[in-house]
């Protein structure tokens, strides 16, 4: 959504003609998932998409039709023989889109609202009303993510369904359907700390940039923890490994990984990071290895119940074998994490850890 969002406020300010759309609602099997988005330009160029195929062709064929700056509208695809046979699509699902041609200049000030927000790494609500008495449908809300109202694109007092439909994001709902309102939303984004600026450290921050994760990397080399190296890193810190960790403030909504380029320096990080509050904590290496960490952080004074919550080896099983492979395993891993409504357990526990599992 950031990315759509940003390429619409751009057009914008060209004075640009663009068509937002967006998927509110689904029904049964669907190739896409509610919260969708995508920009349709007069060449037929796109940002984003809907999900691709018949359905996304006469989203789009409809959007241009469209009189710039019109009002939005809803358009309801049933995928059966209308909508499947090219595609495969005949699952009896329905998909309920928003298509919206912006208006430059003032008009799009409720988009520019959205893209400040996200651009700031807030979450947020988008309130899309479908069937709602003496609403326009299409008629849509912004609250942050204290359930604060800051953006509307229908003046006037917020309908009481509305509010009392809206879910507090700390709950991490996914996107749903209540009282003939569409709910869209998006959870805050997430920092990641990376402890290692190797080749694993590497690639997972390339991967863990491109699925929203503001990421933080840390090394003791300075050459190791470059802008060269990580171009899209939020931060960059490169000093020893305790004078970095040991003050660093960290919040039970943030990520950490540990894949430093050996045993001595992972155990140093996971006796700085294991007390701190974290969403997630994991750390590489061979069962052996944290074994062994494990037990020495124990006799260091590191509370068992606290290593317990520590997930390593880090990352799904997959069979991994490559650097890149790790990577995906990892993210995978902090992907599911971040989108469950409760914090998972550790993929292995600390006492699977010592008992050599």
């Amino acid at each position: 959504m950031r990315q759509v969002l940003e390429a619409l406020t751009d057009a914008a300010r060209r004075s640009a003609r663009v068509v937002f759309t967006s998927l509110v609602e689904t029904r049964g099997s669907t190739p896409q998932k509610a919260g969708a988005a995508m920009l349709v330009f007069p060449d037929g160029s796109q940002v984003g998409t809907l999900g691709g195929g018949c359905v996304e062709a006469e989203v789009k064929r409809k959007a241009l039709a469209l009189p710039p700056g019109g009002a939005a509208e809803l358009l309801t695809f049933q995928l059966d023989s209308d909508y499947g046979w090219d595609d495969g699509l005949i699952c009896g699902g329905r998909m309920r889109m928003l298509v919206d041609p912006v208006a430059a200049g003032p008009g799009s000030g409720f988009y520019q609202a959205y893209a400040d927000h996200l651009a700031a790494g807030r979450g947020c609500t988008e309130a899309v009303a479908l069937d709602l008495p003496d609403v326009p449908a299409g008629a849509r809300w912004l609250f942050d993510d204290e359930d604060r109202l800051f953006a509307q694109t229908l003046p006037g007092d917020v309908p009481e369904a509305v509010v009392d439909g809206l879910r507090p994001l700390r709950g991490r709902p996914r996107p749903y359907v209540a009282g003939g309102v569409s709910y869209l939303t998006t959870l805050p984004r997430c920092r990641l700390i990376i402890v290692g600026g190797g080749h694993v450290g590497q690639k997972t921050a390339a991967l863990a940039a491109d699925v929203d994760f503001d990421v933080w990397v840390i090394d003791d080399r300075a050459e190791y923890c470059s802008e060269e190296r990580f171009p899209r890193a939020a931060q960059r810190i490169a000093g020893p490994i305790e004078e970095v960790l040991r003050p660093l403030e960290t919040s039970d909504a943030d990520f950490g990984i540990i894949v430093t380029r050996g045993h001595n320096h992972d155990e140093e990080a996971l006796l700085h990071l294991a007390r701190k509050p974290f969403r997630y904590l994991g750390m590489i290496g061979s069962k052996r290895k944290i074994r062994m960490i494990f037990e020495d952080l124990e006799q260091a004074g590191v509370p068992r119940s606290t290593l317990e919550r520590v997930h390593a080896p880090l990352g799904y099983d997959i069979g991994s074998q490559t650097v890149p492979e790790i990577a995906v395993s990892i993210v995978a891993e902090l992907i599911a994490v971040r989108n469950r409504s409760e914090p998972s357990s550790p993929v292995r526990s600390m006492k699977d850890a010592v008992a050599g599992r």
